[in-house]
């Protein structure tokens, strides 16, 4: 069986042998791509020969990888049969460029390892430091659609050629591959985007976990939007003047942190943004710290950074974003600074409650008949995501009796159910 030549992101041993030599194509193809494919049992022209495996064979390559290719990577090792000889294969990919192999750095040209010189490092440390990461990482998965992502684009009365609309959203790498950007606005993916809620002011009870992820980015993304909106109830204040309403938190700076955390996340460490909903705020966490050329003077002034630039390019297309700056300013003249926690590898953004509102806010309709009702009525209205056996726990009252209530409360308008039992939430009709 012959696999064909070699090339800048494939890499043929006769033995593991050869294993030191095969970690330095490692580095080598990781430099310059991203990504690479490394097998042991093929010769140099592509046949295959077979490997001799042993009890720990696999291991000891993932050993000696560790030990020698700096930064880390996780590779995906396996054994395959191929024309009916063992081979094994090894799959890397990383955006910790550059990456070394024994104290050395080296680049692929064709099907060799160059070693740099100190002036060839520092312009790919400089380059590095400018390249959109996620454009040119090769996305894992690629039998890919788009077709909520056109439905977007047409909804904006922007023009959709099938033919070029991949290439001309920058969905493709340079190899003419699936991106992550392509990954990550597919119609099917793998990145996971959770809302949990928790009863007190910490995680120790968590009462919903919503998913609204595996989608494309951006219906996920209004997915959230709309549902924080939905638990922003208004709290009424009534004097003997005239009648208040205010809403719980500023929904126009949770969307801007929210857009925020999903465009700016580093999304090649797949670990996407999250939203946690306590009793007294919303938190809003994401991947990735402030750029290195960007000062938290900066930030907070509204300079941009972007470090996905093809991502931004299309959430500005479809009205995500402007460029005007004014997201992080708007949250500052809301909640201060301290809105803002700045790690090295994290932003955490907390927008808080109310409380006093909360606290203060009981006015129930008149036609409210006893306690039991007024206590479901105040639950729900405070917390539109709760189960019946949230309000049992909340109210102290019976699972049947609870039951009852919702049922009277339906009957006469004053609640309605939003979508599905299991999903869905309640809506509180104001008086």
């Amino acid at each position: 069986m012959d696999l064909g030549p070699e090339t800048e992101v494939l890499e043929f041993k006769k033995t593991t042998g050869e294993l030191k030599e095969g970690i330095v194509s490692l580095s080598s193809m990781l430099n310059k791509n991203g990504y690479c494919t490394l097998f042991f049992g093929v010769k140099d022209n592509g046949n295959v020969v077979g490997q001799q495996i042993g009890d720990r064979t696999l291991r000891d390559i993932s050993q000696a990888i560790a030990a020698h290719l700096k930064p880390q990577v996780i590779p995906t090792i396996t054994l395959e049969l191929l024309d009916g000889c063992n081979v094994i294969k090894v799959f890397a990919q990383g955006t910790d460029i550059p990456y070394s192999a024994y104290g050395k750095y080296y680049m692929r040209s064709a099907d060799e390892d160059r070693e740099l010189s100190p002036d060839q490092l520092r312009s790919l440390l400089l380059r590095q430091k400018t390249i959109d990461v996620i454009s040119n990482y090769r996305n894992p998965d690629q039998n890919l659609t788009f077709r909520m992502l056109k439905t977007l684009y047409a909804a904006k009365n922007l023009t959709v050629i099938d033919q070029s609309f991949e290439q001309n959203t920058g969905l493709l790498n340079d190899a003419g591959q699936y991106n992550l950007v392509g990954g990550l606005l597919a119609d099917k993916n793998d990145i996971s985007i959770k809302v949990a809620t928790f009863r007190g002011r910490d995680k120790q009870n968590m009462v919903r976990r919503n998913e609204y992820g595996y989608k494309c980015l951006l219906i996920a993304m209004d997915q959230v939007l709309n549902y924080v909106e939905s638990i922003n109830v208004t709290a009424v204040e009534i004097n003997s003047h005239d009648r208040t309403e205010e809403k719980v938190f500023n929904m126009a700076c949770f969307r801007e942190a929210w857009i925020n955390a999903c465009l700016h996340t580093r999304w090649e460490r797949m670990n996407p943004p999250a939203v946690y909903i306590y009793q007294d705020r919303i938190e809003i966490i994401s991947t990735g710290g402030l750029p290195e050329d960007l000062t938290k003077e900066e930030f907070f002034l509204g300079i941009s950074r972007p470090v996905n630039h093809k991502l931004q390019k299309i959430f500005g297309q479809l009205g995500y974003v402007e460029q005007t700056g004014h997201g992080i300013p708007l949250i500052v003249s809301h909640y201060g600074r301290q809105a803002f926690d700045i790690m090295n590898n994290y932003i955490n953004v907390t927008i808080p409650f109310n409380r006093a509102l909360i606290q203060e806010t009981r006015e129930v309709p008149g036609i409210l008949t006893n306690d039991a009702q007024r206590k479901v009525y105040l639950a729900l209205k405070l917390h539109p995501e709760y189960t019946i056996r949230n309000l049992t726990e909340e109210t102290g009252l019976s699972d049947g009796y609870v039951r009852k209530i919702i049922n009277a409360l339906k009957e006469q308008n004053i609640i309605e159910r939003i979508g599905s039992n299991k999903t869905g939430y309640w809506k509180v009709n104001e008086a």
